[in-house]
């Protein structure tokens, strides 16, 4: 079997049955959002090095039948360095032609003495509910070319970076070379040796933890010390069996105005861990459940869970809070969130760095220049002055405004100022988003904000409603820090219930909003828990561009619907630009 060097630029090849998806798959790499009005084929796209992991450019090719001959095809074919043949999982006869057709097309295409790796892809899982990957296994084991399998949608962008970037590692780190699936050897002998020694070593034909024990015990016993270490320092362990620095913390950067958020396979992960530990199967991590999740962690990495994630009435994580508060870490403390993974087994359960779990999103100028947030995580700040009600209104997020907790201020934090964000997801027309509530302290109204209290995707500025002087602050720091800015805003009033005072200030709050053309001031009432307030502060995060509301300060019913024709009116603009484009290439 002959191997070709490793390319300098990696040329992917997409193959399939009309329909499956495969030009859907590059426009949605390469926008990083779905559209239903797809051209026939995708011209060929080219990927700088600088923004692919493995730093190789690499091009990719679309096929159409319509257009193509087979000739043709076979052409490119032989000019790629991988092919990811695509099927639909909802129709099983686009994967039948795998085997029957493209695999053997493929074959007849390439050298005798070299197969060139391919890509199984099932496209469209958003349209089902359970995995196909069990009926492709016959497929891989009858063509040992082929490099493995995965489950995406373009639609829904799930594992559609992960799908190219995995055609990108079969040309550059290939399994050929190092193993041969059609030639792969059992340990049968080891296997017996363990199976007579100790009993329990082997189960259902695999090795136990006892039976891998006994086998290092057995090596270090015969000397071969390296074998255990060759072991250990394969999964980051050092000299004093502490996990390396370079193990713990990926390399992640994380350029400015980008954020980092958990990738598809970060939170099947996550979903994976908090199943696994949830022995009772009762939905949530009681504080035994919770403690035993991080024991071979230094520590459990959060405190005051009720005050930061929606919990049962007991203070217990559900799944939901679980996945809530991990955003959270990820969001403002990605080293430990790396440090964390590595620690509970991600690198190898998954076989692959952290950077795999992490998804970093696109600058903030992209999203104000395509008039739309790709992100699903918003960070909004809470600012107003003291006892206006900014605490009230994080804790109604979390559904607990109505409980008498002690202050956060006397509580123990979590060692990287979380302790004043609460987190949970709201709907933006009809996707769910992570929405992040900072509460800005604030000494003395003439203390001025800094960059990173101001620095954020929409700002909740509060005042309390019967206090005469409170609309005077936020009015302030509004003119001061955001009249001029590219934050969205939402002015709140709380204690709603009580009487509304007349503002000391030159302009009292409506005509203020009025004059700035921002949505008048929104009243909040702790009695009545309402979370439109939530809603619209993440709605105005994923849409930046509408900062100004002078048009819509009418009822909330008109907010909604100018909102929805908005955002649809977005989306077709890019859907007709993208096609015109396309069209004149």
């Amino acid at each position: 079997m002959v191997y070709e060097s490793v390319p300098r630029t990696v040329r992917i090849i997409l193959l399939g049955e009309p329909g499956v998806g495969k030009t859907s798959l590059i426009l949605s790499l390469v926008t990083e959002e779905f559209t239903e009005q797809v051209p026939p084929k995708a011209e060929e796209i080219t990927i700088p090095a600088d923004v692919t992991p493995e730093q190789v450019p690499t091009n990719i090719i679309d096929v159409c039948l319509a257009e193509q001959s087979l000739e043709q095809v076979a052409e490119e074919i032989e000019k790629a360095h991988v092919i990811c043949i695509v099927f639909s999982v909802d129709k099983q006869e686009t994967l039948n032609k795998v085997a029957s057709y493209w695999l053997p097309f493929v074959r007849d295409n390439c050298p005798d003495d070299y197969r060139k790796p391919v890509i199984l892809v099932g496209n469209k899982i958003d349209l089902i509910d359970y995995s196909v990957i069990d009926n492709i296994w016959d497929i891989a084991e009858e063509y040992p070319e082929v490099d493995r399998c995965i489950e995406c949608s373009a639609k829904t962008l799930t594992n559609v970076s992960e799908m190219f970037y995995n055609a990108q590692k079969a040309v550059l780190h290939p399994i050929g070379p190092i193993y041969s699936i059609e030639e792969q050897e059992v340990l049968d002998e080891v296997k017996s040796v363990i199976a007579q020694n100790i009993a329990g070593g082997i189960e259902n034909e695999c090795i136990t933890m006892k039976g891998f024990i006994f086998l290092h015990c057995l090596f270090i016993q015969r000397g071969k010390n390296e074998t255990t270490w060759t072991v250990l320092r394969k999964f980051g362990y050092d000299e004093s069996l502490e996990l390396t620095h370079n193990y713990l913390y990926a390399n992640i950067k994380v350029p400015i105005g980008c954020t980092a958020e958990l990738s598809y396979k970060g939170q099947q992960f996550l979903t994976q861990i908090f199943e696994k530990y949830d022995r009772d199967k009762d939905g949530m991590l009681n504080p035994t459940e919770l403690k035993n999740v991080f024991s071979c962690c230094p520590r459990i990495p959060w405190h005051n869970l009720r005050y930061t994630v929606p919990t049962n009435d007991k203070g217990f994580l559900t799944l939901h809070g679980w996945m809530c508060r991990w955003t959270l870490m990820t969001l403002l403390d990605l080293q430990n969130t790396s440090a964390y993974f590595a620690y509970m087994g991600f690198n190898f359960l998954e076989n692959e760095s952290q950077k795999t779990a992490i998804h970093i999103t696109r600058e903030k100028k992209v999203d104000l220049a395509k008039k739309q947030s790709s992100r699903n995580v918003y960070q909004c700040h809470v600012i107003g002055p003291r006892s206006c009600g900014k605490t009230s209104i994080c804790r109604s997020f979390l559904g607990i405004a109505h409980k008498k907790i002690k202050p956060h201020a006397n509580e123990r934090g979590d060692g990287y100022n979380t302790e004043s964000c609460c987190i949970n997801t709201v709907l933006v027309y009809g996707q769910e988003k992570y929405l992040v509530l900072k509460e800005i302290p604030i000494t003395r109204v003439s203390d001025p904000l800094q960059p990173h209290e101001v620095n954020c995707d929409v700002a909740c500025l509060v005042y309390d409603v019967s206090a005469s002087r409170s609309f005077e602050y936020i009015a302030r720091i509004y003119i001061k820090y955001f009249a001029e800015s590219h934050i969205p805003v939402l002015i709140v009033g709380t204690k709603g219930e009580a009487m509304i005072a007349r503002q000391e200030y030159i302009l009292q709050p409506d005509v203020f909003c009025n004059k700035y053309q921002i949505l008048p001031p929104q009243f909040f009432n702790i009695k009545e828990n309402k979370q439109d307030i939530f809603v619209k502060l993440a709605t105005m995060a994923a849409f930046p561009h509408l900062k100004h509301f002078a048009s819509l300060a009418g009822d909330n019913s008109t907010w909604w619907k100018a909102g929805i024709g908005v955002a649809a009116a977005t989306i077709m603009g890019l859907v007709l630009i993208r096609m015109l484009n396309i069209h004149r290439r």
